[in-house]
């Protein structure tokens, strides 16, 4: 299979492209730095900046199926600029990626066009399967949009999965390498009251499920969470104790809207969220238990 994958240098991205090739799958590798190089064979790289236009025709040429996973990083402090930058760099993105599809024949049969669990907001202690209404504010808005650019690949005849990803465990990126220095110290501890739920993946698992997305007859949105969402407090816990540190020591609401400002919305809220299509279709998690997964990236 040739496989497209957008964001290819991202934290996701990188594990995604390594793991096909491994698996003897051809990867045409999305890019914005014409200086990167990949050194597996089954990999080649193609510049595209999706805010920018079309991707090249001769990148999407005979691929079998596309992950995009590109987009501005939401964790950083937001101001407007920043909120633009997350907002077009999805919705503009995947729609230059769709208008470059519909010119295309033959075509991708499958369009696996991230998205995230930010699509819900804060919704404390409800379930949220993938049936659940979004959420209202900043980011369960660019989701909509962003699923909704996505969608439209549906009417060229191809196959939409909609992966909302949850936390990402990988102990080179994400979440947790902000998270880590901090509990090392042994300042960590539970943010806010700890009872807000977090859905989380190991990065094998949201790997895995991509690939199971190419393979499988999947579609629409898939919550991409490990089938046991955690509280906070439950979650501190789990990487305090992969790490060998304390985790008592609480971080106030106030303390995290002073560092994030407008997107300590995004750190505070509660989604508990269950991989109900995940599971119903048959995929098996290598990682559903926090405690053994956090160990498993900590080893």
């Amino acid at each position: 299979m040739i496989v497209a994958v957008t964001g290819s240098t991202g934290l996701i991205g990188s594990a995604l492209v390594r793991r096909l090739a491994e698996q003897g799958h051809q990867v045409h590798a999305f890019t914005r730095r014409p200086e990167v190089r990949f050194a597996r064979p089954e990999v080649r790289a193609f510049v595209w900046d999706p805010m920018q236009g079309q991707p090249p025709e001769e990148a999407l040429a005979g691929v079998h199926g596309i992950v995009h996973l590109a987009g501005e990083p939401v964790a950083q402090r937001w101001n407007p600029e920043v909120k633009a930058r997350i907002r077009d760099s999805r919705v503009v993105g995947t729609r230059y990626l769709v208008q470059a599809l519909s010119t295309l024949s033959p075509r991708p049969a499958v369009l696996v066009s991230a998205s995230a669990v930010g699509y819900y907001g804060d919704r404390g202690d409800e379930t949220l399967t993938e049936d659940a209404p979004p959420g209202r504010g900043f980011l369960p808005k660019v989701c909509i949009e962003w699923e909704r650019e996505a969608t439209l690949a549906e009417a060229l005849g191809m196959r939409v999965v909609l992966p909302r990803i949850g936390v990402v465990l990988a102990s080179g990126g994400g979440a947790l390498e902000r998270m880590v220095p901090i509990f090392k110290f042994g300042l960590g501890g539970p943010i806010g009251s700890g009872k807000q739920w977090m859905p989380w993946i190991h990065l094998d698992d949201i790997v895995g499920l991509l690939i199971y997305a190419l393979e499988n007859p999947l579609s629409g949105p898939v919550n991409a969470a490990a089938p046991a969402p955690a509280t906070n407090a439950a979650f501190t816990r789990a990487l305090a104790m992969a790490l060998h540190r304390p985790a008592f020591l609480p971080v106030p609401p106030f303390a995290v809207k002073a560092v994030f400002g407008e997107m300590s919305r995004i750190v505070l809220a509660s989604q508990k969220v269950i991989p109900k299509a995940a599971l119903d279709s048959g995929y098996t998690f290598r990682h559903p238990a926090l405690d053994a997964a956090m160990a498993s990236v900590f080893p």
